[in-house]
């Protein structure tokens, strides 16, 4: 069964040092106030916000799990439901094409209020910050104030999969915890739990290419993950004399569906794809063939090139179309 999204997951994948390590420092009787958690994208960070800010709400119960609540206990529903009168959230917006995605500096303003105020069950006050490197920075320095004076009985909870993009005085106020990808194996067992009609050697792969991360293999199956990977694969394949008619058709088929998710998944694991062979070549290990068309370093020059072009093109709303274009002739030219 395929897990619902982290505020409503009674269940964390993996991560249980993470998890004892602020049950410990909740039982040490003063726990800081604000903790970055970093980690890949859809590796369980948003998960594991919610879980200790569930299990602080909750009263600290005594579960078998580090930070377990039930999922029928009334503040597992509330929060679940987002009806918690004591707990804050700010997410990115969903935004439209063009538009880039972030926390607006006016709901970043609004967490001090909220953090002052008493708390509605006698408790703790809690916000959590998904996507925390979409504050820009001024929305950053909005926050700062109450990361150097927090009111008392208050948590902030942030979760980023670029740490670097966050100020140093943020980072610095805060207790990080790094989240790191799951191993293979038990990437596999879980999506044979999640995604028992796929076969064994798909598993395999969506294991494989989303990096550990449990969150991003969901996000690859539930879209066309699996057959841009076979077109990712099919085109480093043919290099360095890919087809060009077969990259016009595999341009407008990404360009077609209108949302752009098909352009940007295929250009994320196009990235993939290349930065593995690049690190397999690095560690003199086996590494495909086409590397040998030119020097490492022009390689790694173009995976850089690759994902400033997918930025812009999503950013600046250029014609998704060319832009395939351009990365795939750019890596094809010699």
């Amino acid at each position: 069964m395929i897990p619902p999204e982290p505020r409503a997951n009674p269940e964390l994948v993996g991560h249980e040092d993470a998890a004892l390590t602020l049950v410990e420092a909740a039982g040490a009787g003063r726990l800081h106030h604000a903790w970055l958690l970093a980690g890949p994208r859809g590796v369980g960070k948003a998960t594991l916000a919610y879980r200790f800010a569930r299990w602080l709400l909750a009263g600290r119960p005594s579960t078998r799990a580090p930070l377990e609540v039930p999922a029928e206990d009334p503040v597992f529903r509330r929060i679940a439901a987002g009806g918690h009168a004591d707990l804050r959230v700010l997410a990115p917006n969903s935004g439209e094409r063009g538009v880039k995605l972030m926390i607006r500096v006016d709901e970043v303003r609004q967490v001090p209020r909220f953090l002052g105020l008493t708390a509605a069950e006698g408790g703790w006050r809690i916000v959590v910050i998904e996507q925390a490197e979409a504050m820009n920075a001024e929305a950053q320095n909005a926050l700062l104030k109450t990361l150097e004076e927090p009111p008392a009985r208050a948590l902030l909870l942030l979760t980023t999969a670029a740490p670097d993009r966050l100020l140093p005085t943020i980072r610095s106020r805060c207790r990080r915890i790094d989240l790191f990808p799951l191993p293979q194996p038990e990437m596999e067992a879980v999506l044979g739990r999640w995604l028992p009609e796929l076969e064994p050697e798909q598993r395999s792969v969506l294991a494989r290419i989303s990096g550990g991360a449990p969150g991003r293999a969901l996000q690859l199956a539930e879209g066309d993950g699996l057959a841009l990977h076979a077109q990712v694969e099919a085109f480093l394949g043919s290099l360095p004399r890919p087809d060009p008619r077969g990259l016009h058709q595999l341009a407008d088929s990404l360009a077609a569906k209108r949302d752009g998710s098909a352009f940007v998944t295929f250009m994320e694991l196009l990235r993939s794809g290349l930065g593995e062979a690049i690190r397999a070549a690095g560690r003199g290990q086996p590494a495909p063939d086409f590397l040998a068309s030119r020097p490492l370093a022009d390689w790694a020059s173009l995976w850089d090139t690759l994902g400033r072009l997918a930025d812009e093109t999503e950013t600046l709303n250029l014609d998704r179309k060319q832009a395939v274009l351009s990365g795939l002739s750019q890596l094809a030219s010699r």
